[in-house]
């Protein structure tokens, strides 16, 4: 993975659309609720994917395109829980970032708006919304995986799959585990863990054997630092590995110093590919249809995908992309998961560890 790092290209692309006109008024990026609903000239817009300066280079691009937009962020969960419990009386304009499984949720929930952006042809249908109407459209591509310092473990000694980290001693309080469940990367590494342990019979549809697995992660883990970064961890040598998503890595491995390489297990790693939609009910439908034009085109996708070393899905921008980018997503082998039963039990499943095995 250093390999990878040293040639990802850092530039962003300086030819971002800009056709929309001057900006006005773009207030700083926010983690906080905003402080007015979804009307008015700023758009509001939830993300998961705001970390890593994401936030804030969004906000200025989107700014130079002429759009005054205010980023809200919280992990997956978080975000998809609020905008279920904001129907009604929305107070976004725009989601993007979550993946498959809670734009499900959102459809389910009578929550988005039908769209069909400028890029709908650039980018695969089987990637979006599956009921063909158009509620959700991919823009990026993250595999999310268990990132381990390559100095301590070579590809064969490493874990091999997530069960061996608390089912070998030699894993035992070496690699960090997760203190909140809000998050869309550790919800998806726990829904590649129960799918291997469906039981009809089983508590929440997961057998006894199932559980036994998720309360042995937290047992035998590193408890996460708060403000303080995983690789920061490794170069530290606090612990030797924990969870990622892919286009985390390279720039992590470049600040701390850290070679760091992927597990692979033999049935693959989830995939999350990241959506965005249009937040029903929202009276700034217009402008938000042009903001998702802009964001998910060739050539914002393109940048993003220079800035944050993401793999994206519209055609254009990956064959713009850096190659090595491409080439490292195109050899991962993305694991099978029964989505659906995923998307109908997860709140219950994160309910019941939240109460039952966090520390």
């Amino acid at each position: 993975m250093h390999k990878l790092s040293t040639i990802v290209a850092v530039a962003v692309s300086s030819v971002l659309m800009s056709a929309c006109g001057a900006a006005g008024g773009a207030e700083d990026p926010s983690t906080s609720p905003p402080s007015k609903g979804a009307s008015g000239d700023t758009l509001i817009v939830y993300t998961n994917s705001n970390a890593d300066g994401r936030a804030e280079w969004l906000h200025d691009e989107a700014a130079k395109a002429g759009f005054a937009i205010e980023v809200v962020g919280q992990g997956g969960g978080d975000t998809t829980n609020k905008i279920m419990a904001e129907r009604g009386n929305p107070v976004a304009d725009v989601v993007f970032g979550l993946n498959h499984m809670y734009f499900s949720t959102l459809v389910a929930g009578d929550a988005l708006e039908p769209y069909e952006p400028s890029w709908s042809g650039d980018v695969d249908a089987d990637l979006a919304d599956p009921s063909g109407d158009g509620n959700f459209w991919p823009l990026v591509q993250q595999g999310i995986v268990l990132a381990y310092n390559a100095e301590v473990f070579s590809p064969e000694e490493a874990p091999q799959n997530w069960t061996d980290l608390w089912n070998d001693e030699r894993f035992d309080g070496r690699y960090e585990s997760v203190e909140g469940l809000g998050g869309a990367t550790t919800q998806l590494i726990f829904a590649g863990i129960l799918d291997d342990y469906k039981d009809p019979e089983g508590d929440l549809g997961i057998s006894d054997e199932g559980w036994a697995q998720i309360e042995g992660y937290f047992e035998h883990g590193s408890t996460v630092v708060p403000e303080k970064d995983l690789y920061l961890r490794i170069a530290e040598g606090e612990v030797d590995m924990g969870q990622m998503f892919t286009s985390g890595i390279p720039s992590r491995e470049t600040e701390f110093g850290v070679d760091s390489e992927i597990m692979r297990p033999e049935h693959g790693i989830p995939f999350a590919v990241e959506q965005i939609a249009v937040v029903k009910g929202t009276d700034q439908a217009e402008r938000a249809h042009e903001f998702i034009d802009w964001f998910g085109s060739a050539e914002t996708q393109t940048a993003w995908s220079a800035e944050f070393d993401s793999m994206p899905v519209n055609k254009g921008a990956i064959a713009n992309a850096d190659p090595a980018i491409v080439k490292f997503h195109e050899e991962l082998k993305q694991q099978e998961i029964d989505w659906s039963f995923a998307a109908e039990h997860i709140a219950s499943w994160i309910e019941k560890v939240e109460l039952e095995y966090v520390p």
